[in-house]
């Protein structure tokens, strides 16, 4: 099979361009195109591409009236709301840096990022972050300008900025040339202390030029729409906000994952964003609801009918007439509820962050929508691959995009150079050097091309296990089935030097009551006991069980233990986007790890341990 593959830019490169010259030119071509909608009432009010240009430049005036000189860093903490993407453009054409910071860090966090991007302000949306800043405040003396959005700041640095020509912004906004830093964007510090990436001005407006012509039919039709409700602070939904004002995509913002099904009904996307966890919730949530109705095996028929439609679809094979009757009826009494529950014209989910499965895939796509899995890191400003409405691969991530090349290592290791690729960590020149290979960015991740040049990630370099008998094991092919049964919050695998391998498991409490109930149990069971319940048990064996057929015995979990807590990103156990945070994990719980393999007890999975 090939190792490298590498496509040519589709759009002419353009030196001097900063993406604030993307509003620009989008106000210019469509000035009365909605480009955004707020919450008002129980709908919608739209924002036009010329309103949201005059907000962003009276709150630029506001910020240069306080001092924010061009290069200057600014902290941002918020929710995921409109009001992130008018800051984001405002210190653009103010010539300011943000460095974003995810809404649930800690104020040691907060801290470190600050003071290592050495920012001059920091702006909070709700009272609690407020807080944690005010804490982390006396070690931030470089910190002179603070501004709260909960006590009306963004009226504040308007009224603040009214005496400032428009000619001064035009000035700042124009500074930036490509080359020039756009963002300090903190790695999310599943290992060690958060490196700042610096992106450039080019980063995004050269991948987003080219990711629009490979995603048109998503995002260049006519009425286009997102509704994000994913951290605005990380690369991936920051990375589409641009990208949605250069297409002229009206955006929406959902920040409580809690009212997104309203949201989806009164907004109506045409496409998502979204990490595989909430396609995992989704489909469990529908299938825990079916059950509770007495349509569980109904539910559960017509998702294999998607799924085995979908594949034959994928392959080109012949349609069987019986599955063609199934699939048209359960498209009326199925999957047309579950489109409708969704807005009803969500047509493509571009989905990345974590590995999504080809069950999952294959199901969506028979609901009519396309999920375009795609890779990257925040080094890459998101994107290096995604699959194309018209040259999609279930279970690939797709190939790389225009400006972009990856190539192969001897090791498995995919690594990544292009318009995309990241200038430098911040302050850190060893880790800078540590990162390239000979230009090539090395991503950490491991993967291998098809002939068609479609990429397949198959794990982390670092977290390969090494059994005492020397198999080596790549834990996320186990632990992404694992993790789709519904009452599974999160796994780990185990096993580095030691005889098998294990796998810690945690519950998913929202899901848990329902499935207790539908499976004739208290739903307000306690977690303590339902860890230790027969029947909960055993549904977490199934999954297990169903993981092991995809390995070879040597690789195959043999004991499992369920733990009466849960991973969050509270607790320190996940990253902002829900990826483990598999050292800590491993430390905090290293006790668990070891009961796994104390004692002659016999194995708890159906694997024959011989």
């Amino acid at each position: 099979m090939p190792t490298e593959f590498e496509v040519a830019p589709l759009v002419p490169a353009d030196p001097e361009a900063n993406i604030a010259d993307l509003l620009v030119e989008r106000v210019r071509a469509t000035p009365d195109r909605a480009l955004f909608a707020v919450p008002e009432g129980d709908g919608w009010r739209d924002v036009t591409a010329a309103e949201f240009e005059r907000q962003v430049i009276a709150l630029a005036k506001g910020f240069a009236a306080c001092g924010v000189e061009p290069g200057d860093k600014i902290g941002f903490i918020a929710r995921t709301t409109y009001e992130w993407t008018l800051v984001d453009f405002a210190l653009f054409y103010a010539g300011a840096v943000m460095v974003p910071i995810y809404e649930t860090s800690s104020a040691a966090q907060i801290q470190w990022y600050l003071s290592d991007a050495e920012a001059v302000g920091c702006i909070t949306e709700l009272p609690d972050h407020t807080a944690r800043l005010t804490e982390a405040q006396g070690d931030l003396p470089g910190v002179r300008l603070v501004w709260h959005l909960h006590e009306g700041a963004i009226d504040q640095l308007v009224a603040a900025g009214a005496d400032v020509p428009d000619e001064e912004i035009e000035r700042r906004r124009s500074i930036a040339r490509g080359s020039d830093i756009a963002t300090l964007i903190y790695t999310s510090g599943s290992t060690g202390r958060p490196k700042g990436c610096v992106l450039t001005h080019s980063n995004f407006v050269e991948l987003t030029r080219n990711a629009v012509t490979s995603l048109a039919e998503v995002v260049s039709v006519p009425g286009a729409s997102t509704l994000l409700f994913i951290t605005t602070a990380h690369v991936f939904a920051r990375f589409i906000s641009v990208l949605a004002i250069h297409a002229g995509v009206k955006t929406g913002h959902q920040p409580d994952t809690r009212g997104l099904l309203p949201a989806l009904g009164s907004f109506r996307p045409t496409f998502l964003l979204a990490v595989p966890r909430v396609f995992e919730k989704v489909y469990n949530s529908a299938e825990q609801k079916a059950e509770s109705g007495g349509k569980g095996k109904i539910f559960r028929r017509a998702a294999q009918v998607a799924i085995d439609h979908s594949r034959i679809l994928q392959e080109g094979g012949r349609m069987p007439l019986s599955l063609k009757i199934q699939f048209a009826l359960f498209d009326r009494l199925v999957y047309k509820t579950l489109r409708e529950a969704m807005g009803g014209r969500v047509s493509y989910a571009i989905s990345g962050s974590a590995p999504l499965g080809d069950r999952l895939g294959h199901f969506f796509a028979s609901l009519g929508i396309t999920v375009l899995e795609g890779y990257g890191l925040t080094e890459t400003t998101a994107p290096a691959t995604v699959n194309q409405a018209k040259k999609t691969k279930i279970g690939t991530v797709g190939p790389v995009l225009p400006g972009v090349g990856i190539r192969i290592a001897d090791d498995g290791e995919v690594q990544v150079r292009g318009i995309n690729v990241f200038k430098e960590y911040w302050h850190n020149p060893e880790a800078t050097a540590a990162a390239f290979d000979d230009g090539w960015f090395r991503t950490g991740d491991l993967g291998s091309f098809d002939s068609d040049g479609f990429l397949t990630i198959t794990g982390r370099k670092k977290e390969i296990i090494v059994t005492a008998g020397g198999k080596n094991v790549a834990p996320a092919v186990l632990e992404d089935p694992i993790r789709a049964n519904p009452v599974v919050g999160q796994v780990v695998v185990v096993g580095e030097k030691r005889p098998f391998i294990g796998a810690l498991v945690t519950l998913d409490t929202e899901m848990l009551p329902t499935w207790l109930q539908n499976n004739g149990l208290p739903a307000d069971m306690p977690l303590a006991d339902a860890c230790e319940n027969a029947a909960v048990r055993a549904e977490v064996q199934k999954s297990i069980d169903s993981a092991n057929q995809l390995v070879s015995r040597a690789e195959s979990i043999r004991k499992f233990t369920i733990l009466p807590t849960e991973w969050t990103e509270a607790s320190g156990h996940l990253t902002p986007k829900l990826s483990i945070k598999r050292n800590i994990i491993l430390q905090d719980f290293s006790g668990d790890v070891d009961a796994l393999y104390s004692g002659s007890g016999a194995p708890t999975t159906n694997v024959p341990l011989g």
